[in-house]
């Protein structure tokens, strides 16, 4: 299979979504991991049900969310400085070391960004990494569905110009791929950690341990 298109989520894929955890230390000490952790799963979650009821906000605000909830079951001390600190932090998320090198492996692909972030936060997260002229940028913001969402996948597919089989989506998030893969895209699942892949009745194209294996 020649595909036309390589498409990325963002969040876990390319960028450490736990990178953010020394910052969190720095103001809460021994509470790094903890909060860390709490911030991801309830930020997935919120977003996932904003979707099923229809109600959708954007990723920046339900971020926010997610971390004050996290903030407060780990039953720290709350500062709106310290919020709006560690929600910059996403802005400056460490990416993945062989994202870098992925334009200098692949000079001939068209690499592109997928995610249900928005563009006030993916934008100055490529500023910061200096990858904006690696990836061309896609957000679910801008038709305000998020992944897994069928509709989400169908606008991306759109906005490249491509048949779903001309396209390879690659992901750490099971339900990404889940959603993709149900679309109709070809898919490549990240497991960075060598994890099982779960029993959800649909299985990913590839499965891969790390962005130097991308599939030709």
């Amino acid at each position: 299979m020649s595909y036309k298109a390589y498409v990325f989520d963002a969040y876990g894929t390319l960028f450490d979504v736990h990178s953010v955890m020394e910052r969190i230390h720095e103001h809460y000490p021994d509470k790094g991991s903890t909060i860390s952790q709490q911030w991801r799963d309830r930020q997935i979650h919120y977003f996932l049900v904003r979707q099923l009821i229809n109600g959708y906000k954007p990723f920046s605000e339900i971020t926010r969310w997610a971390l004050l909830d996290a903030l407060s079951i780990s039953e720290v001390e709350i500062k709106p400085e310290i919020v709006d600190d560690l929600m910059n932090q996403y802005e400056k998320l460490q990416p993945y070391t062989e994202v870098r090198h992925l334009s200098e492996q692949h000079p001939d692909k068209k690499f592109t960004i997928f995610s249900n972030g928005t563009r006030s936060m993916l934008e100055p997260l490529l500023e910061h990494n200096q990858l904006e002229e690696i990836f061309d940028l896609l957000s679910a913001d801008d038709a305000q569905v998020y992944k897994p969402h069928p509709d989400a996948y169908q606008f991306a597919q759109k906005e490249l110009e491509y048949d779903k089989d001309e396209i390879l989506f690659f992901s750490s998030n099971p339900w990404d791929i889940t959603g993709a893969a149900s679309y109709g895209f070809h898919t490549a699942w990240v497991n960075r950690k060598e994890q099982k892949w779960p029993e959800l009745g649909v299985e990913p194209t590839y499965i891969i341990q790390n962005l130097n294996e991308i599939p030709e």
